[in-house]
């Protein structure tokens, strides 16, 4: 099915926005003429090389203290202050990547899987395993994305599986698996985690956070699990979960939440669930099928997500190019929006749709295109990061990053905007014409009131006029929807 000139960029916008974070005029402009299918094919497609690894820092990189373990006090602080400069590099680098990439629906998914595989950690370098190991199956087998994430220092940390010892089963690992990852609250017992639990003794890691199997701490003995007996160990429990058609239903639900609508369709999602079953838990081609399905174009299901705010940042920075002075101002506009890359608010991730928008949010979310593209002032103080439930050891971190973010309070945004690439694509565009077409650029579709358009519009010339009318599309609420 091909998209139809006329009535289409709206759908169009839609799929750029849902499979990505949205596209500029030219790339829109681009797609009118080409089918559905061909569009989907070339943003699904793997990447044609290996997948760049964000590390911002090697285990190499520490001092010889850090493998040790009786480090002075002043040692410990050395190290803390580096993981967290690490983490907010790493922030930062992802963002770029975002950002930058021509594989937009490769960092979409893994941001949904970061939110799914919620998890907090002290240890940078844990966290940027965790980040490759989701980057590199986003949208591959979710069965190996499972395996890969629980087997990573970072999450077996978490989760405390380090200490799951078969004389002291540690069942956090076990339950937040069943729960949160992979079926559902309601669908296993609570022998099914205790048996779990002792699968999984003995999964823990090195020193340098390589995974490990320690033999003498694994309960060898039967277990029963989901129904089935047998001397298990932890993979045998990811690979009776995956045989669960009830894990197919509960990933494909939450993605269809995530892509399509928060009012869930269930006998869709039954179907896809099906489909996602059936072809051995492939991420890509269910993403495929849904993006070609004509549900997903439904007008019940367009215009009606709020975005994120990273979604709402990357986008803004991929329509306009831009760079700040201090790229670590994106963490500020993250924790004010309530959605800080790598400090998920618990281990069920962030909730997301309505309650990224409350009373305070929204007045600012409209106000960042302002801030940023004028250079204003950023004079709203960002709430504290709760430390996690038993976050323990990774309190201090929290602290240091609450403290960083307080610092830049009421300081001034300072981005070295380049807007040439924008104003080249609306050149051939007459001037009584701007308004309309920079409205259905960005929102796909041209719902705003010329007066209202042109009522702050600088109209004294045409670039100033494109930059203002841009800037005031960006900051009304039909632009915190996609």
């Amino acid at each position: 099915m091909a998209f139809v000139k006329h009535g289409d960029r709206l759908l169009l916008q839609h799929l750029a926005w849902r499979a990505g974070f949205g596209e500029t005029m030219p790339v829109v402009s681009s797609w009118l003429d080409k089918r559905r299918s061909e569009i989907v094919k070339e943003m699904i497609a793997a990447p044609s090389t290996p997948i760049t690894p964000l590390y911002v820092i090697r285990d190499s990189d520490l001092p010889e203290y850090t493998r040790v373990k009786s480090m002075t006090a002043e040692e410990r602080k050395a190290v803390a202050r580096m993981n967290d400069q690490a983490t907010k590099d790493l922030n930062v680098s992802w963002m770029l990547e975002m950002i930058n990439t021509p594989h937009a629906l490769q960092e979409k998914m893994a941001l949904f899987w970061h939110g799914h595989f919620a998890c907090r950690t002290q240890n940078v370098l844990f966290s940027q395993q965790l980040l490759q190991v989701i980057r590199e199956h986003a949208l591959g087998n979710f069965s190996d994305l499972l395996t890969g994430v629980s087997k990573s220092p970072a999450m077996l940390q978490f989760l405390n599986n380090q200490q799951n010892r078969k004389q002291h089963p540690n069942e956090n690992f076990a339950r937040e698996v069943m729960e949160l990852f992979t079926m559902g609250r309601g669908h296993y017992t609570e022998t099914d985690v205790k048996e779990a639990a002792r699968a999984f003794t003995g999964w823990g890691f090195d020193a340098t956070g390589t995974f490990v199997f320690r033999k003498n701490a694994h309960d060898d003995g039967l277990k029963t699990i989901l129904g089935k007996t047998g001397h298990f160990d932890g993979d045998d429990v990811l690979k009776i979960i995956c045989e669960q058609e009830q894990t197919a239903q509960f990933i494909t639900r939450k993605l269809y939440t995530f892509f399509v609508n928060e009012v869930v369709d269930e006998d869709r999602v039954q179907t896809l669930a099906r489909k996602f079953y059936d072809h051995q838990y492939d991420i890509r081609s269910l993403m495929e099928h849904i993006f070609n399905s004509d549900f997903f174009y439904d007008k019940i299901n367009v215009g009606n997500r709020i975005k994120s705010p990273v979604e709402l940042l990357v986008g803004i920075r991929r329509t306009i190019p831009m760079l700040f002075e201090q790229e670590e101002v994106m963490l500020l506009f993250q924790r004010i929006m309530g959605q800080l890359l790598f400090y998920p608010p618990n281990v069920a991730g962030w909730p997301g749709g309505r309650n990224w928008i409350d009373s305070s949010s929204l007045m600012f979310r409209m106000r960042v295109p302002q801030v940023i593209l004028y250079s204003q002032a950023l004079n709203i103080m960002p709430k504290e990061l709760m430390p996690e439930m038993g976050e323990g050891q990774h309190y201090k971190t929290t602290l240091a990053i609450n403290d960083f973010l307080m610092r830049q309070y009421a300081k001034k945004i300072k981005a070295r905007v380049n807007w040439q690439p924008y104003l080249d694509s609306l050149s051939g565009i007459a001037r009584e014409d701007l308004g309309p077409a920079i409205t259905q650029n960005l929102l796909g579709r041209n719902n705003l009131a010329p007066a209202l358009l042109n009522q702050y519009a600088d109209a004294t010339t045409r670039e100033s006029y494109i930059k203002t009318v841009t800037i005031d599309v960006m900051s009304t609420p039909e632009y915190q929807l996609c």
